[in-house]
């Protein structure tokens, strides 16, 4: 398996040089479905893949993306099908303007900073907080475990500013369900019935909108990756992939 840190977050190139856009203005932009500006696009981190895909020389791959990446390898899938064997899209979004959006309590979350962001104990703090919004009511991270992957995960790489420019970047993608007709690969689509920040209405739009797709909508399950799942994520991927 292949995990890698798209363009400007993590441990991959910067683009600090492209500078911070400015979020309030581009969440007005995007509710009233006026163009939005962003350093860069999806696609492009979509071609980013298809690059990394050959450069490894795999030829192709089985795809799975949550979330962001879900929107990613629609992508992927529409624009370099040859590199895509099969795809798999978790709690993610066509990005469909009639579907139903976070509601303000999930958005005033994401929204929040934390108190110190130059200590870790008040970043961590900070995500800790947000994952209470938007985790897995039915699958509760133990606090312990919660904290010590947080903490994991922000000494590893903590970039706000990234953060804001690929926010940029999914609310300048806007509607993606005209490339979703193009993606011909095996697809599976994974969502929870409880997600509060891309309701369960957006996994059955895209599995409605994506050919001979499959879904499976998970009772309990946030916009999170709890461990319980794992098995049940594995064997949903491993399934797709064995039908290729």
């Amino acid at each position: 398996m292949i995990r890698f840190d798209n363009r400007d977050i993590g441990l991959s190139q910067r683009f600090d040089h492209l500078g911070v856009p400015n979020l309030a203005m581009a969440g007005m932009r995007h509710t009233l479905g006026l163009p939005i500006a962003s350093p860069y696009r999806l696609a492009d981190l979509a071609d980013d893949t298809a690059a990394l895909i050959e450069a490894l020389g795999l030829g192709s791959a089985h795809v799975c993306g949550a979330s962001m990446g879900g929107m990613i390898a629609q992508h992927l899938a529409a624009r370099h099908p040859q590199r895509v064997k099969s795809l798999t899209l978790m709690m993610t979004t066509s990005g469909a303007r009639h579907l139903p959006q976070p509601s303000l309590k999930v958005r005033l979350a994401l929204m929040s900073r934390p108190a110190d962001p130059r200590n870790v104990d008040s970043v961590v703090d900070h995500f800790v907080k947000l994952y209470g919004v938007i985790g897995s009511p039915g699958y509760p991270t133990p606090m312990s475990l919660l904290r010590e992957r947080i903490a994991a995960s922000v000494r590893r790489s903590y970039r706000p500013a990234a953060t804001v420019r690929q926010l940029a970047a999914i609310m300048a993608d806007g509607d993606r369900s005209p490339l979703l007709a193009r993606i011909a690969a095996p697809t599976m689509v994974i969502h929870g019935a409880a997600d509060p920040l891309v309701p369960v209405a957006c996994g059955h739009d895209l599995a409605r909108r994506i050919a001979g797709a499959k879904l499976d909508v998970v009772e309990g399950m946030g916009h999170d990756l709890p461990q319980p799942l794992w098995v049940r994520f594995a064997d949903d991927i491993a399934q797709l992939a064995r039908a290729r």
